[in-house]
């Protein structure tokens, strides 16, 4: 007998859960109360009431972890509930895909990366560091493991991070695609979709900037996205070519920013304006009453958060404006 399909029944009790939890996220408002106060300590008290543990006394490190194990903690409790694992793992495996980046790097600069691995991935860090040196992939998810493996050898050959890191970041968005496609959620698959439209946009940008050609950039593109990688190529050296392929698409805005920053100029706006566009495509999870959209659109929106209080505590420690940080910050899930 097959098994059970798994419907939007099964969802209830969770959804229900981060119904519950959604009231207790912070607003923009709020953020701005915080940086209201000019004081990363002041800022740290008023997350006590959103269930964030006291870090008025902590310095831009202890920040960092805590908001990390915070981040693990959560998605290591709602692993009790989900009721398909691809869910979570569409979130957590770009934190295995970052500590293999970290360990490739390490190693081919010969330094010790133990201490700075994530520990919100799939793969315990210390488990995936022993296997790394031990060269041992079987134990590790299907398409991960032969990633990590070819970017380990490829910086050996070519002496490049930068390849390194395409292999696995190729590897990452093709296993998005394949964590996806069995779940049989339009919302999710095509969300993947979009983050493959937005890395490629931020490619674009990044390498036109950087005076690279036409064949380099089309081969560093990702494919599975929604907009052709082929036009994409195409579209270098105009502004107005890369605005009209995403036209249709939730990253219109963030496209036309883009082509003002082609060649010089800030790319803040552009950068916000693809976070927001993310943040507006999973706020649609929340017209779904129960199921795995709104699952999937709450976790997004937990990422969201986490990085926006990094941002405003450790930019206040710094000594940056509020009002800066006030315009660096993103929209809100809530």
């Amino acid at each position: 007998m097959s098994e059970r399909k798994i419907t939007d029944r099964d969802y209830l009790f969770v959804t229900a859960m981060v119904e519950a939890r959604k009231a207790r996220m912070l607003t923009r408002e709020r953020m701005e109360q915080m940086l209201s106060t000019g004081s990363a300590a002041d800022a740290a008290r008023m997350l006590n009431e959103s269930g964030y543990l006291d870090m008025s006394e902590m310095d831009a490190r202890g920040v960092d972890q805590t908001l990390s194990n915070r981040r693990r903690r959560i998605f290591t409790e709602m692993s009790r509930f989900v009721p398909e694992p691809a869910v979570l793992d569409v979130f957590r495996a770009k934190y295995d895909y970052h500590n293999a980046k970290v360990l490739v790097k390490a190693e081919g600069a010969g330094v010790a990366a133990e201490n700075i691995l994530s520990t919100a991935g799939r793969v315990e860090p210390e488990i995936l560091n022993m296997y790394f040196h031990e060269d041992d992939i079987r134990f590790l998810p299907p398409l991960f493991g032969p990633a990590l493996r070819e970017a380990k050898m490829t910086l050996a050959r070519t002496s490049n991070p930068q390849m390194a890191d395409l292999v696995l970041d190729k590897a990452y968005y093709a296993e998005l695609l394949a964590m996806t496609k069995p779940l049989y959620s339009p919302f999710l698959y095509d969300y993947v979709r979009f983050l493959i439209d937005t890395a490629n946009l931020r490619t674009v940008i990044r390498t036109t900037r950087m005076g690279r050609s036409q064949k380099f950039i089309r081969s560093v593109l990702i494919d599975g996205g929604t907009v052709s990688i082929e036009h994409l190529a195409a579209s270098v050296g105009s502004g107005d070519g890369l605005s009209g392929i995403y036209a249709s698409t939730p990253l219109r805005k963030a496209a036309e920013l883009g082509a003002g920053v082609l060649h010089s100029g800030s790319m803040t706006q552009f950068e916000q304006s693809c976070d927001d566009a993310a943040t507006a495509y999973l706020q649609k999870g929340k017209l779904s009453g129960f199921g795995l959209e709104a699952v999937a659109g709450y976790l997004g929106a937990v990422e969201g958060e986490i990085m926006a209080v990094r941002m405003i505590l450790t930019g206040l420690m710094a000594g940056i404006d509020p009002e800066e940080l006030k315009r660096r910050l993103r929209d809100t899930y809530v």
